[in-house]
This record gives structure tokens, C-alpha cells and sequence, in this order.
């Protein structure tokens, strides 16, 4: 957690009574509070995922938010970002020219903040956010994916990935890389780290490594 957060939050919430809305507006601009709505608000909308699919909301610093983009700089097209929490790395890439920036998060909390900074940033209405299970998005016509998700989750999220993405598509991760992908770059340090994969290199790799002709 930023220590910048924490003295922010302490500032706004000093000598006033916040309401629900205005725990979404202090989340908008410090993780912290985010967090703090997890436990009592926003985990009830994970009851209905099954255990093993399940990816607690931890929000995307400032650099893992840059390293994304810096993954992705240079392509354009549709973006995606599955489990897209409050929002703030599709707001980056509709910033960046990525149209359409479109994020899918199950949970209806996450999904008004996410158009809460969408609106403070001038860019509601422009930028995309659905409530559905990233399981059951079809992501077969986009070209940039991004995904901060549990390392649980991520070997069937290959499945799903190279089942469906085209082969000029490239997926970036963040946190954690996929189990048994080969990056064809990486940036930043410890947490802050993010892998890029390029699909039809993945495919490539798999089928000789499998012995299937390309």
C-alpha cells in the first residue's frame, strides 16, 4: 500500500461522516480505500464464481499501469482488460488511442467506480466497462489483452486465450506470468513486472514442443 494513500485518505475522512457514494469517490483516487471496501462490499460479489475462479481486487499502481502500456505501445486496435477492477488500466489505453478500451469485471461496485473515473477523466461514455464473468467474454476480435489475475487462474486462462485470440493478438500480464508461455518481452522489477506474449508465437512454440505441424 502507498504511505501517500494512506495520508490522503486520513485527510478527506478527517472530522466528516463519508457515505456510500462518497467511499467510492475516495476509492477513486486511493487504493487503500478500495481495499477497505473489499471485505464488507465488494467480495459478496464473487459467491456466485466458483472457489477456483475466484480474483481478489487489488488495484494496479501507477508503474504497473505505465509497464502495461509500455508493452503495448505502438499497436492500436481494440483493448481489452479482463477483470478490469476500477477501471484505471482501460481509462490509460482509450488515453493511448486504444479504441475500443473495454473492461470486464463481474462486480457491480468496481464497475461504478470504474465509471466514476472514467467521468472524472472526461472520458465517460467513451470508454467501456461491462458486468460479466471473464470466463464467458469471447475475446476472438481483440488484438491487446491485459490481465492482472491470481496465479491460480492463469493455466486455464492460457486455454481460453489461445483457443480464441487471433494470432496478431498479444496479451500482457501483470504481477504474474503465464505458467507455461514464453514471453517475447518483459518490463519492470518484482511486482511491478509485466510479461507480454505474442499469440502466434505461443502457438508456434506449443506446436513444436508438441510436435503438431504449424
Amino acid at each position: 500500500m502507498d504511505p501517500d494513500d494512506l495520508e490522503e485518505l486520513a485527510v478527506k475522512l478527517q472530522g466528516r461522516t463519508v457515505g456510500g457514494w462518497g467511499l467510492v469517490q475516495l476509492a477513486a483516487g486511493t487504493g487503500f480505500a478500495a481495499y477497505v471496501m473489499w471485505a464488507g462490499i465488494l467480495m459478496p460479489g464473487f459467491r456466485r464464481v466458483p472457489l477456483k475462479l475466484q480474483v481478489p481486487y487489488v488495484p494496479s499502481s501507477a508503474k504497473q499501469v505505465e509497464n502495461v502500456m509500455s508493452l503495448l505501445k505502438g499497436r492500436s486496435g481494440k483493448m481489452v482488460d479482463l477483470g478490469s477492477g476500477d477501471g484505471r488500466i482501460v481509462l490509460e489505453a482509450y488515453k493511448r488511442g486504444f479504441r475500443p478500451a473495454v473492461g470486464y469485471e463481474l462486480n457491480p461496485w468496481l464497475l461504478r467506480l470504474s465509471n466514476y473515473r472514467a467521468w472524472r477523466a472526461g472520458c465517460y461514455g467513451k470508454v467501456f466497462y461491462h458486468r460479466q464473468d471473464l470466463w464467458k467474454v469471447n475475446v476472438s476480435d481483440c488484438n491487446n489483452v491485459s490481465v492482472f489475475l491470481a496465479p491460480s487462474v492463469l493455466p486455464l486462462l492460457e486455454t481460453k486465450l489461445l483457443a480464441e485470440l487471433p494470432d496478431e493478438a498479444r496479451v500482457v500480464a501483470g504481477r504474474f506470468p503465464f505458467p507455461t508461455w514464453m514471453p517475447t518481452t518483459n518490463v519492470g522489477e518484482g511486482i511491478n513486472r509485466s510479461w507480454a506474449y505474442d499469440i502466434k508465437t505461443v502457438r508456434q512454440t506449443k506446436n513444436k514442443f508438441e510436435g503438431s505441424p504449424e
